[in-house]
């Protein structure tokens, strides 16, 4: 079939990660484990969620979206993510007592930046982060939701990096340059991403991750992907291709407006026991064993 061409990074994205097959290992293959070790912690699943921002009370339940589906992770021992809000809205995340890491945005406002992160460290979080890919914008520099963004230079994130003790993650990586740069900078983790297609034509993370995967090896930096993820056997192949974990998106939002934490919980125990399935038949009894030995590209 041919396609029409196209500038949409999201379609690119869906189009390449349907190009990719999975071939079966199934004589002496067992159930396979899920568990991964991640930066000292034990998770249930490399399935984590995405660095959402404003989720509304959904339905008129009286604990916003960002908290329900802290829960559920909380409750499925998952690792979760948050973004964008002020310091009061992160208190009642932190509340949870989910596993989180706070990204936060690029502020031109550097105090800002600060205190927010260091607000993160004094109440328990996992890791902390920067959305780097929240920087530009179509007029020069980006606005969200009336703060100002600004320019982030190497010497500024090595600062934010070195003014804390947890593990520092950078978001918005979509080049080996980055990602090399993260490495030297100190951090510990970076997530691969065009943040729902934000630069046209943007490279789709999954096809790029090979290459970051090579570029880092031995620098002991933790590598999870992001962007048209929702399936297990979207993990599988991001896992495949060099990933250490994979978030899934947009996709967890119907079941998570319709019936909150428990509908969060379906959508992440669904993708989490594909990905069981598709590794158990393709092999692979652990995360940790996963390699690209079973996927083929076909043409596009």
């Amino acid at each position: 079939m041919a396609y029409s061409r196209i500038s949409d990074a999201n379609e690119i994205t869906a189009r390449y990660m349907d190009s990719i097959l999975i071939t079966e290992r199934l004589i002496d293959s067992v159930v396979a484990d899920t568990s991964i070790e991640f930066l000292g912690a034990t998770f249930a699943s490399p399935v984590m969620t995405p660095a959402f921002s404003h989720l509304a009370q959904f339905k008129g339940r009286e604990k916003t979206g960002l908290e329900e589906y802290s829960i559920a992770t909380r409750e499925m021992n998952l690792l979760n993510f948050v973004g964008m809000m002020e310091n009061d809205r992160y208190e009642t995340i932190a509340a949870t007592g989910a596993k989180t890491v706070r990204i936060v945005k690029p502020y031109a406002d550097n105090g800002k930046v600060r205190d927010q992160m260091q607000f993160a460290e004094a109440h328990g979080a996992f890791g902390i982060g920067m959305d780097i890919d929240h920087i530009f914008g179509n007029n020069g520099l980006d606005v969200v939701i009336g703060e100002e963004m600004a320019v982030q230079t190497s010497d500024m994130i090595s600062s934010y990096i070195n003014s804390t003790k947890l593990p520092f993650f950078i978001k918005g990586v979509l080049s080996v340059e980055d990602a090399v740069k993260s490495a030297r900078l100190g951090a510990k983790a970076i997530i691969v991403s065009h943040h729902h297609g934000r630069l046209p034509y943007a490279v789709p993370p999954m096809q790029i991750l090979p290459k970051i995967k090579e570029a880092l090896e031995g620098t002991g930096v933790k590598i999870i992907v992001d962007c048209g993820i929702a399936s297990g056997a979207d993990v599988y192949k991001c896992l495949a291709l060099g990933a250490d974990a994979a978030a899934v998106g947009r996709s967890m939002l119907p079941d998570l407006e319709e019936k909150g934490v428990e509908g969060a919980k379906k959508f992440l125990t669904s993708v989490n026991d594909e990905l069981r399935f598709v590794m158990s038949c393709t092999g692979f009894a652990k995360v940790s064993d996963i390699d690209g030995r079973c996927l083929i590209m076909k043409n596009l």
